[in-house]
């Protein structure tokens, strides 16, 4: 049985200011998206990765990605919701054996491949959706429509989600059938429908890269890591 993994990387990156296709901007000499789908593939659980690109951009995201085996490039949507769903819609050829399937984002491209491991192995056990996740340290503070605190929110059983998240494939498929209106969050819609999620513990490498303050953050660390004694 194969494990699939969806990347939607048909946004266009405004908060990094680049104008560039966002999965496309490099780090060190290498893309996001390169480096997003060499870890998922690298990680040893993972046999196919389905990119979904901006629709006018399929040929240089295919070239970008060329060097990776079972790496797969379909046009995206214009909203990341349209971008899994028509990836997930590649599956059937891709790997039509496929009974676990993660969605990721290109922009956490330092994923441990530990975490993408421990992921699939919860969904192949078993549970129906599994998302990482961490403790959330900063005070969280409710406010109302005019900016005026209300309450400070406890924080203990609060949680940040990151990718990739696993799944059952069809049940993955349930909520997408069911979904009517635009998603952040994949396991969001697996609620909506009723689906229960599980979580493991996420890891703060797999940080997501989303302004070009996180881009610089990301090249000092993999700088740091480069230099440093083997």
């Amino acid at each position: 049985m194969s494990v699939v993994a969806l990347v939607p990387a048909a946004g266009r990156g405004v908060r990094l200011g680049l104008g560039t296709p966002k999965a496309l901007v490099p780090v060190k000499g290498e893309s996001l998206l390169l480096r997003a789908v060499r870890g998922l593939l690298d990680s040893g659980c993972v046999q196919h990765v389905v990119v979904a690109s901006p629709p006018d951009q399929v040929e240089v995201v295919a070239a970008e990605l060329a060097t990776l085996p079972n790496a797969h490039v379909v046009p995206g949507g214009a909203e990341r919701t349209d971008s899994v769903r028509l990836a997930l819609s590649a599956v059937a050829e891709v790997a039509p054996d496929a009974r676990v399937v993660l969605v990721h984002d290109a922009a956490r491209c330092f994923t441990p491949a530990t975490m993408i491991r421990d992921v699939v192995s919860a969904v192949e056990a078993g549970a129906p959706a599994v998302i990482p996740v961490l403790p959330v340290t900063d005070t969280i503070k409710k406010v109302d429509e005019s900016g005026t605190v209300v309450e400070t929110v406890d924080r203990a059983p609060l949680r940040a989600v990151q990718t990739p998240q696993g799944f059952n494939i069809d049940v993955l498929r349930q909520a997408y059938a069911a979904a009517g209106d635009i998603a952040t969050d994949d396991a969001g819609l697996v609620e909506r429908v009723g689906g229960k999620v599980r979580t493991v513990d996420g890891h703060p490498d797999a940080l997501k890269i989303t302004t070009a303050f996180d881009l610089a953050v990301a090249e000092a660390v993999l700088a740091t890591e480069e230099s440093s004694p083997k």
